[in-house]
């Protein structure tokens, strides 16, 4: 019996006659640990059980194909799969982009990665890469789509130019409310990209539809990456992704990573307060509950910190349309600054191989964000009128790359 949404490698694995431009072709993969099928089987395994595909090599994203890197920027090394016998590359360990001998590897590559829909996890930097990579190269890129568990909104700041990173494949705000098959659409066209690209779309997803909105719920959820443990953290990550640059514990360490945030010295009713008084539109959608919390590693290492959980998981609580999560943590930076005008907030370390701009700056693709923060006269209006002017026009960009 078959119901809900069927991916991209499903289909392709199911249907022969959307394989058939395989046959003959040299296949790679690039892949990580939620590539997997409806009965958990993951895609390398399902795509090497097919008499016409010819796997010659595989790829591993940031936290490797295994995801076995639990922090950022600890890289992967290449290696033989012991089973297949076939090189694994790794795009985030020795390179970011595919050399020429990897890129000598295969004639078309398959992509299937399960993004979180927000601008910094590198899976979607490292589609732009390979996809420039493929246009060099004369190679085919086949996206086999998966939904976006943060379904359609729209959210923040534009990157602005010259903001480019690791962290920052293009002028899209934090949360693009778009799948890797669209957006791999949106690259090709924005940057000029003469190069053989398809998508094996899903069938059934259904990004508006209730309780999952965008997060197929009759699915299982398997980490995309170490600290992505489920839904309600895909949906605050838009926001909480920014405690990264900042000397926040963003629960890394915790059971609920990213989707809490603290520190010792936080005076949390007053913070909450503050955000209260500050934007109360700000904070729909969700449910802010009090809390304690130890870090086991990461910042605060074995301090009792005071912070904020964020409840995104009870339907008579959260209202996707509503729910901001980057107003939501940009007020709370706020209210940190209130609270203590010389908190050091802004973390200053060499972030995603960038040493000479702020990681809060890099994460948000211009300093806008923390400017308006660290000048507690700013009223929220004028993040407001910032963030929605580049919403709306995102919302123009994207119409004629959507698939579903």
């Amino acid at each position: 019996m078959k119901f809900g949404t069927t991916f991209g490698i499903e289909r392709l694995i199911e249907d022969p006659t959307l394989r058939a431009p395989l046959k003959g072709k040299r296949v790679a993969l690039l892949a990580h640990p939620a590539s997997v099928t409806r009965d958990l089987t993951h895609a390398l395994d399902a795509l090497a059980a097919l008499p016409d595909i010819k796997l010659t090599a595989a790829f591993g994203p940031q936290h490797g194909l295994r995801g076995d890197k639990q922090d950022n920027m600890v890289e992967s090394p290449d290696f033989l799969d012991p089973r297949l016998g076939i090189p694994v590359f790794s795009l985030y360990g020795e390179v970011r982009r595919p050399t020429p001998a990897m890129m000598d590897s295969f004639d078309v590559l398959l992509v299937d990665l399960q993004d979180l829909g927000c601008r910094i996890y590198t899976f979607i930097t490292t589609l732009r890469y390979v996809l420039e990579a493929a246009a060099a190269h004369g190679k085919s890129v086949w996206v086999l789509d998966r939904p976006n568990p943060a379904g359609r909104p729209i959210e923040g700041l534009t990157l602005r130019a010259g903001w480019e990173s690791f962290v920052g494949a293009g002028a899209m705000p934090m949360r693009h409310g778009m799948t890797m098959g669209e957006l791999g659409h949106w690259f090709v066209a924005t940057l000029g990209l003469k190069v053989d690209y398809r998508v094996v779309a899903m069938q059934g997803w259904a990004p508006d539809a209730a309780p999952g909105f965008g997060w197929p719920t009759e699915r299982s959820w398997v980490n995309p990456s170490p600290n992505a443990a489920n839904l309600s953290m895909a949906r605050a990550y838009a926001g909480t992704v920014m405690l990264e640059g900042t000397t926040l514990s963003e629960g890394r360490g915790t059971t609920r990573p990213l989707e809490l945030f603290g520190a010792p010295d936080l005076d949390v009713p007053r913070l909450l307060a503050d955000m209260r008084a500050l934007a109360p539109e700000w904070l729909r959608g969700c449910v802010l509950r009090p809390c304690f919390f130890e870090p086991t590693f990461h910042k605060h290492k074995g301090a009792l910190c005071a912070g904020v959980q964020i409840h995104v998981e009870d339907p008579t609580h959260y209202h996707h349309t509503t729910f901001q999560p980057w107003r939501l943590q940009a007020l709370a930076f706020r209210a940190v600054r209130l609270q203590a005008p010389d908190y050091p907030l802004w973390r200053d370390f060499a972030y995603e191989y960038e040493h000479d701009r702020l990681a809060i700056d890099l994460i948000n693709g211009g300093p806008l964000l923390r400017e308006w923060v660290d000048n507690v006269t700013a009223a929220p209006e004028v993040l407001e009128q910032a963030a929605a002017a580049d919403e709306a026009a995102w919302a123009e960009t994207r119409r004629p790359y959507l698939l579903y």
